[in-house]
C-alpha cells in the first residue's frame, strides 16, 4: 500500500508539474504574440 501511496504521490507531483510548465508556455506565448503585434503597429506608424 505504500507503494501505491508513494507512485500516486508522485505521479500528483509530476502532472502538476508539466501542467505549471504548459501554463507558464502558453503565457510566454501570449506576451509574445502581443508584443510581435504592438512592433507591426509601431513599424506601420512609423511609415506613415
Amino acid at each position: 500500500m505504500a507503494d501505491n501511496y508513494l507512485e500516486k504521490k508522485m505521479e500528483d507531483l509530476q502532472a502538476r508539474k508539466a501542467k505549471e510548465a504548459r501554463a507558464k508556455q502558453v503565457a510566454w506565448k501570449k506576451r509574445m504574440d502581443a508584443y510581435r503585434k504592438r512592433l507591426e503597429e509601431e513599424k506601420n506608424n512609423s511609415k506613415d
